[in-house]
Parts: structure tokens; sequence; C-alpha cells
């Protein structure tokens, strides 16, 4: 358990002051909220006390004044508690997300094809989101407890020390013992629900998006029964473990209540005094000290499940590796050659590409025609090294791929690919994907260039909002978004999948148009099922 839970325990080191923080305002809350209930028990006693015994002076104000602060320390240190806790654990689960995110980037598209895009999505989202169980539910408790504990045993030492003594010993054997027998019972529940919980999302996902096809071919009925038997077994397994939190608090509040009639005995024992009060609504505050910490163990084998799967994605290598410091080339030409390329998909009998072979000078405009499925978007993505060729070799001016580091490859190309991804953000964000060091006046200008000059014309110019997807845009306008980005990247090489796909014949010719323009002095490689009557293209490659 301590070994899949150590990487992200470690990151505690990082960020160790607000850490702190936290755990001193949750030591001084819970303190507060201890010595509140037994200040008040003793305060009342003490009155009835002086009232039977028929004395006239006692101290009122102190014992009043204490309560007060007290209750202002316990809420103000709550909030405060609360606000830098969960401060803490969105820095935590960000750097994770940050950090998944730099992990699945540099993966291949093979080592991705083993994830289905929701279970992904599940990793990244849920099962991260799980691990905050780690501090907020059980670091911090446990941590605030066992100081408490301390602090708590060291103020009754002074008025009994046996009492004292069979408190913590009572407090702390609980806080060791019952939580291990929680984790046990809820381990394996925890598992299963964090494997429903993926597969559900998975399985969700699947139907609303193969609406067409299950409709087609009569399974939407048999889909949806299956999902609707794993949504049952989820809820029934939340119920289990609900169960288990309501046992767990029941045990705390019956080791609470035999806590606190077994102090109240023992005391009577030694004296009749209001320190009876004291020491017995101690032990009632015990309850508030023990609750948390059961039933964040219920929820322990779900975090493992959680902690398990991210660290299976943390711990990929990338099956295609770039060089540290790779062989420099000129950035102005991009002359492109293909030399004996084999190339066959994971687990597919036929190749792609067999013994492929191609020579591409610098500022000649290719266009690649081919079935479906012959491999043009692959040659593409060999460019682009998201696949590797099983033999022969890709050279840019004269220089192998796998020779090139990363920065340098991206910088010679830029790729426009079929599907435009347009962010919920402004028209500037959405530009600067290409470059972003460009200046506003670049921006300006590659707007004129691909002539979405009436975006400018808009009262918020470049802070326009343009929607997720693109929604404010016309398929066109996506489109020569995606080019001015390519532009913006000042790449000699660029590629492109098909740039006019779903476009009417007018906006479609108005795109080639500006392709033409815009590329005439760059190498252009294109995509495409449809040839147009424009002279765009310097030679036809037929796949």
């Amino acid at each position: 358990m301590l070994a899949i839970l150590r990487p992200y325990i470690a990151l505690y080191k990082h960020y160790f002051w607000q850490i702190l923080a936290g755990l001193l305002l949750s030591i001084l809350t819970l303190f507060a909220s201890v010595f509140l209930l037994s200040l008040s028990g003793w305060f009342l006693a003490s009155t009835a006390f002086v009232g039977v015994a028929g004395l006239y002076s006692f101290n009122y104000m102190l014992p009043a004044a204490g309560v007060r602060a007290a209750a202002i320390a316990r809420t103000a240190s709550r909030y405060m508690e609360r606000l830098v806790d969960h401060n803490t654990t969105f820095k935590i689960l960000a750097y994770l997300r940050t950090l998944a995110f730099r992990k699945i980037l540099p993966l291949s598209a093979n080592q991705l094809a083993h994830y289905q895009r929701a279970d992904l999505l599940n990793r990244f989202i849920v099962d991260i989101d799980a691990l905050d169980h780690l501090y907020l539910k059980l670091f911090a408790p446990i941590v605030t407890a066992l100081v408490t504990i301390g602090i708590l045993f060291i103020g009754l030492a002074t008025i009994n020390l046996p009492i004292a003594l069979i408190i913590t010993i009572i407090l702390t054997t609980t806080l060791l013992v019952v939580p291990v027998i929680f984790y046990q019972a809820g381990e394996q529940l925890g598992k299963t629900l964090a494997k429903q919980q993926s597969e559900y999302r998975t399985l969700l996902i699947n139907y609303l998006q193969g609406q067409a096809e299950l409709t087609l071919f009569n399974a939407q009925l048999r889909y949806r029964t299956q999902l609707d038997e794993l949504e049952s077994d989820w809820l029934y397994n939340q119920q289990r473990q609900s169960t288990l939190m309501a046992l767990s608090s029941a045990l705390v509040l019956l080791i609470a209540g035999f806590l606190t009639l077994l102090v109240l005995w023992l005391i009577t024992q030694y004296t009749l005094s209001p320190l009876v009060a004291l020491f017995v609504f101690v032990s009632l505050a015990s309850a508030e000290i023990l609750m948390p910490i059961p039933g964040a163990f219920i929820f322990l084998g779900q975090v493992l499940s959680s902690a398990t799967r991210t660290t299976a994605i943390f711990n990929q290598t990338p099956d295609i590796k770039f060089v540290p410091k790779g062989r420099t080339i000129d950035l102005n030409v991009a002359k492109l050659q293909f030399k004996q390329i084999n190339f066959t998909y994971p687990n597919q009998p036929f190749a792609v590409l067999t013994d492929f072979s191609l020579t591409v000078e610098h500022g000649e405009h290719i266009g690649i025609i081919g079935k479906t499925g012959c491999g043009k978007s692959t040659l593409l993505s060999l460019i682009n090294r998201i696949w590797q060729p099983q033999s022969g070799n890709i050279y840019i001016n004269n220089v192998e791929l796998n020779q090139l580091d990363e920065k340098t490859l991206r910088k010679t190309i830029a790729m426009v690919p079929q599907v435009i991804t347009i962010f919920s953000d402004t028209l500037k964000q959405n530009l600067l994907i290409g470059n972003q060091q460009a200046t506003e006046q670049q921006l300006i200008d590659v707007l004129h260039q691909v002539e979405l000059d009436k975006l400018l014309a808009t009262d918020q110019g470049l802070d326009l909002l343009i929607g997720q997807g693109g929604r404010t845009l016309s398929g066109g306008e996506i489109r020569r978004i995606g080019i001015a980005r390519a532009l913006l990247h000042n790449s000699p090489l660029i590629l492109m999948d098909e740039p006019t796909e779903s476009l009417d014949r007018q906006t479609e010719q108005q795109i080639i148009q500006l392709i033409k323009k815009t590329c005439k002095d760059k190498t252009l490689l294109m995509v495409t099922h449809r040839l147009t009557n424009n002279p765009l293209f310097d030679r036809i490659i037929s796949l």
C-alpha cells in the first residue's frame, strides 16, 4: 500500500508550508472544539456547585470569556483551515493533472491505442480527483487527531494522571485499530467501485457516440440494458459503502459513549467536584476527534485503485524517443525525402506502405490522393513521428528524422489537421497556439492574410470570444484559423490533411486560393480526396 502511495505522498514536500499551515489550523480548530465543550461543561457544573454550596464569590467573567474566545477561534480557524487545505489540495491535483498531461503527450499513437478516450478521461479527471482523499480525509485528520490527543493528555495529566492515561490509551487504540478494521472491510469494495465507475463512463460515452450504429444494427436496447445493469451494481455497491460509513460513525459514537461512562465512574472514585464535568465533556468531545478517520479508510481501497491506474500512465516510457540534442538544419527551407518506407499498423495483416519512396524539393506543392485507408494520412503521421516506420528512413534537408530533437522537428513542420480544434477562449488565444511569442500586430496581419478581417471588425477585436469548438464561426472560418496558426508557426514545411473536407464548393475554392497565395514559398503536402481545377499542386501522388 505504501509503495503505491509513496509517489503521491512525496508531492507534499513541494507544498510543505501550505500543508503545515493547514495542519496547524486543523489542530487549532479541533482543540478549540474540545476546549469549548469541556469548558462549557465545567462552567455549568461549577455554577451549579457554587449555588449548592451556598458560596457567593465566583469569577463568572473569565470562563465566560473563554467560552466566547473558543467559539470565535473555532469558527475562524475552521474557515481558514478549509480555505488553506482545499487550496493546497487543488494545487496538488493541478500539479498531478499537468504531470499526467506531460506523460500522455509524448506517448505514441500505438501506446494511446490501448486506451479508449473515455478511459483516459476517467484517469485524468476521476482517478486524480480521488487522490484528494490522501490529504484531506486521511493524512490531515490522522495527524490532527494524534496531536490533539497529545495536547489533551498534557492538559488532563496536570489534574489527574491515571484518568488522563486511560483516556489517551483508549483514544489512541481506537485511532490505530478501528481504521484498520474498516480498511479491510472496504478495500475490495473500493476497488470494485473505482472499476465500475471507469467502466460506466466508458460504456456511457460509447453509447452516446454510437447511437447511429446501435440503431442501425438494432442493438440499442441490449446496450442500454447492459448500461442499466452496471449502474444498478454501482449504486448497490455505493449503498454498501454508505452502510460501512454509518457503521464506522456508530462505532465511534459507541466508543465515545463507553469512554464517557468509564470516565464518569472513575472520576467519582477520586472526587466530587466540577472537574467531573471537565473530564466527562472531554470524553464526549472525543467523538469529534475520531469521527473522520474510520470513514477515510473505507475509501482507501478506491484511492489505491485510482493511484494504481494513474501510476500506470506515469510509468510509461514513450515508444518514439527524440534525441536530447539533435543535428541542426536550415529552418528556412524544407526538402523532404522518403526512402524505402515500409509501415504496417500493429495487429493488422496488411502493410499500409510498402517500399514507398518520394523526394519533395523545397517550395514544391504535392497533392496526395487515393482510396480510404491507402496511407495518405499515415504519411503525414510518419513525418510528425506520431508513428515510426518498420523500415526505411525519412529525411528533412538530408538529415534523418530520428537525428532531430523534438523542438527542431516541430519548428520545421506546421500541421493543419482535418479537424481544427477551437477552444472556448478568445480569438487571440486560439491564434497564439500557432506561436506563443506572436505580437498583436502579427496576429492582425495573419488574419488579413487568411481573409478574416470581419472578425477584427467587431468591438472586441482580438478579444472576441468564439465559443467551444468555434460555435460562432462557419466551417470555412474555422479552416482559415487553422491555416492562420500554420502561418504564425512560420515553418518551411506545411502538412495539410483534407483542409477542404465537408465544405461547399464555393468555400472550397476560396480556401484553395488562400492556400495557394499564403504557401507559395513553402513546401506543401496536402492530403485530399478531391482535385480541383486550380493549379495548386506541382505534382499529384496517387497511393
